[in-house]
């Protein structure tokens, strides 16, 4: 801050000066936090990223999806305080998304370090897919989703086609295909046609395995270029779904699950009735304000 130019802490820019008939104005410049923060990590560089803007008042979709835009992150929340809950949205760089897993953990993560609410208190967020809760449990931020359930179907050619291995289940959610192969090996050196993909139908395909090891349950991978995201780093919502998957399968209720992406992520997963307790840590990596 430059000695002299008077600035709000928190939301307002340098004082700003307009002349209007004759006489000098002073104006505000509104500023905004904006953060970037690594999820289901705790190491720089690892994990999904995600930036997390603080909205000091109501903003349109439009706006929200030009700062996404400039921002070109897999994906940028927008919280906006409404009485003792917040509102939340999530935006790619090409669009809106209905729910992300991953942004609500950074936006979680970030309310508690700016101290804009309690380490022991839940967070209440209202969202497009209804209310979502977050809590930190022992280090871990815990977030709770409904399940989401698929159902065994037969695999389009496409969808063959662009993973080119042979699956040993295909199913279908809502969302997306889940496609479980033989072994960690292949979700790991997977390389998908992402141009096919494109053409399914859905929001994307999950590719999952079990795990080779006692360090994870199971795998996976996700990619759903119908959101403009090739590859999702680490995904929230598709454990929403592999949880309830694997829950059948293993015969369990609570997993670590990893994604193996290119910067890979670490999930805590428990399966509880209709619902999904994803749990992850997160480390800050830049703090800013976003001007308007």
């Amino acid at each position: 801050m430059k000695k002299g130019v008077p600035q709000d802490i928190f939301f307002n820019g340098p004082i700003k000066h307009e002349w209007k008939n004759g006489i000098r104005q002073k104006k505000v410049g509104v500023m905004m936090e904006l953060s970037i923060i690594n999820t289901f990590t705790e190491k720089a560089f690892e994990g999904n990223p995600a930036a997390v803007c603080f909205l000091r008042e109501e903003k349109g979709s439009n706006w929200m999806q030009n700062v996404a835009k400039e921002i070109n992150l897999p994906t940028t929340a927008f919280i906006h305080s409404l009485n003792k809950a917040y509102n939340l949205r999530w935006f790619t760089p090409t669009t809106e998304i209905p729910i992300c897993g991953h942004g609500t953990l950074a936006s979680s993560y970030f309310l508690w370090e700016k101290g804009l609410m309690d380490k022991d208190k839940c967070i209440t967020y209202k969202t497009k897919s209804g209310v979502l809760k977050a809590e930190l449990m022992d280090g871990w931020i815990q977030l709770q989703f409904p399940a989401i359930y698929e159902e065994k179907t037969i695999a389009p050619d496409l969808l063959l086609m662009s993973l080119a291995v042979q699956p040993i289940y295909v199913g279908k959610s809502n969302l997306d295909y889940l496609v479980e192969v033989e072994s960690e090996e292949i979700v790991r050196n997977l390389k998908p046609n992402i141009e096919l993909i494109a053409k399914l139908p859905v929001r994307g395909v999950i590719v999952t395995s079990k795990s080779n090891t006692n360090e994870y349950d199971f795998l996976s991978r996700f990619f759903s270029p119908s959101q403009g995201i090739i590859e999702d780093y680490v995904n929230g919502s598709s454990h929403c779904c592999l949880g309830p998957y694997w829950k059948n399968k293993l015969n369990k209720t609570e997993f670590t699950a990893y994604q193996a992406s290119e910067r890979g992520g670490i999930l805590r997963v428990r399966v509880l009735d209709n619902n999904v307790l994803l749990s992850g840590k997160a480390v800050t990596i830049f703090e800013g304000k976003l001007s308007v």
